[in-house]
């Protein structure tokens, strides 16, 4: 079985190689054409966003014949297909992807997973997924694997302004703040239906920062966990969040990570979260 996943994933290039992943593009639109976010480095991209302020560039999920036309290419190596997806809630990318698997019936059999998060929350799905195959896990223990990573995995972040959050029209349930007001610090996390919701707003980003330590703490206690802190083009704050937790949390494993540009879009620069698991859901597939 081969396995697919989007950039969404925030997956680094040797770590999709190393386990064997397929990644589908997302898109950027930029007035003078469209960029695959695989395609354009993180700073080039911000460097980008800020010059055309206060224009925002647009995203775009992969249509669902690149989906097919991926499947059977994948299908030349292995017509069993798992696809693994950034959250339905925000995105229809899954949907493009199902979609794209009906168009090859009969040439490839294609399995679809729906991670409800994003970023580095359905990295550690992707990456589960992945290591139980290379260790001969059956599809249904992976599944009900993934289940309890879904379940127990936090993806919290907060942004230096709501301004770009606001401008793309992602605020979904995220309390939309006008004018001024852009200037609060909301701390955001993707609850379990896999939409964003609103922890707490803070009027600087080093408070943010602490209470969203502390929510963090309050979830996982002393349990051993796996963090991976993220940003966009914050590494100061990146920096200040990752020792916040290592003074909350009992971690196991600490990485630092940008966000991919077709996610950063939608939060602008000013980005700092973390994903968390615990430890024990990942430690037995390595």
């Amino acid at each position: 079985m081969k396995i697919v996943t989007d950039c969404a994933a925030d997956i680094p290039a040797a770590e999709l190689e190393q386990l064997g992943i397929v990644q589908a593009p997302l898109f950027i639109n930029f007035p003078e054409g469209e960029v695959s976010a695989v395609d354009i480095s993180a700073d080039d991209f911000y460097n980008r966003l800020e010059a055309m302020r206060p224009a925002i560039p647009t995203t775009a999920q992969p249509s669902a014949g690149i989906f097919a036309e991926l499947y059977r290419k994948v299908a030349e190596m292995d017509k069993n297909i798992f696809s693994i997806h950034i959250s339905s809630g925000l995105s229809g990318t899954i949907n493009s992807a199902r979609d794209g698997g009906e168009q090859v019936k009969g040439e490839a059999n294609v399995s679809h997973w729906d991670t409800l998060t994003l970023s580095g929350g359905e990295r550690f799905q992707v990456m589960a997924a992945a290591l139980a195959l290379k260790a001969g896990w059956a599809v249904d223990a992976i599944h009900e694997r993934l289940a309890q990573i879904r379940e127990k995995t936090e993806l919290i972040y907060t942004l230096d302004t709501l301004e770009y959050l606001a401008r793309g029209g992602r605020i979904g349930r995220v309390k939309a703040i006008a004018g001024a007001l852009l200037n609060l610090k909301p701390i955001i996390r993707v609850d379990t239906d896999g939409k964003y919701t609103t922890v707490k707003t803070e009027r600087t980003i080093n408070k943010s920062i602490s209470t969203l330590a502390e929510h963090v703490h309050q979830k996982y206690g002393n349990t051993p966990v796996w963090v991976t802190v993220l940003h966009g083009r914050f590494a100061e704050k990146a920096d200040v969040l990752a020792k916040e937790l290592q003074e909350k949390l009992n971690i196991a494993k600490l990485e630092m990570m940008r966000i991919s540009p077709v996610l950063g879009v939608h939060t602008g620069p000013g980005i700092v979260g973390a994903a968390v698991i615990p430890m024990d859901l990942m430690s037995d597939l390595a």
